[in-house]
């Protein structure tokens, strides 16, 4: 958590309250403990470091330095590549989740309860509602390929989704 809070230190959400950033991350975490019970310790890790490669200066190089190569290789899993156009890193998106391995399935669930839970509480400034509609459609089509992971995850992915704004 201080590796991801360091990296992230200067970054802030883009809800109306410019929260700091290293919630999300937390959040991930505490989705995977408290209502998945998820106790597998690289898992945790991971959904605390998952976008230190997407959203900071961090390298795979660093994250396996400091954490071994197979977290460093699950954050990998749950990276966009973000010199590619939104709309392709979506579908790519789409079409890894269910080649992930189990540990990046399980993050990118946590990952995506959390997003739908952000967009519908504290929504990015200035998102129409079309907008709200069509991030919640894409996310439920990436959690549609990740199903039979974790069925309590998905369950609590399927209660936030029909909040749909």
């Amino acid at each position: 958590m201080a590796f991801a809070a360091h990296k992230h230190r200067d970054q802030r959400r883009k809800d109306k309250d410019a929260s700091p950033y290293i919630n999300h991350p937390i959040q991930l975490a505490v989705v995977l403990w408290e209502e998945g019970g998820v106790r597998d310790a690289q898992v945790i890790a991971a959904a605390l470091l998952h976008d230190t490669l997407e959203d900071t200066e961090t390298t795979w190089h660093e994250l396996r330095g400091e954490f071994g190569e197979e977290l460093a290789d699950v954050v990998l899993e749950v990276t966009d590549t973000k010199w590619i156009k939104k709309e392709l890193r979506k579908r790519i998106q789409v079409a890894r989740a269910r080649y992930s391995s189990d540990k990046a399935k399980l993050v990118k669930l946590a990952d995506k309860i959390c997003n739908l839970r952000d967009v519908a509480a504290h929504p990015p400034a200035g998102w129409s509602l079309e907008r709200k509609q069509q991030y919640f459609d894409w996310a439920k089509e990436v959690v549609d390929h990740l199903r039979g992971t974790h069925p309590e995850l998905e369950r609590r992915f399927d209660d936030v989704y029909a909040l749909k704004p």
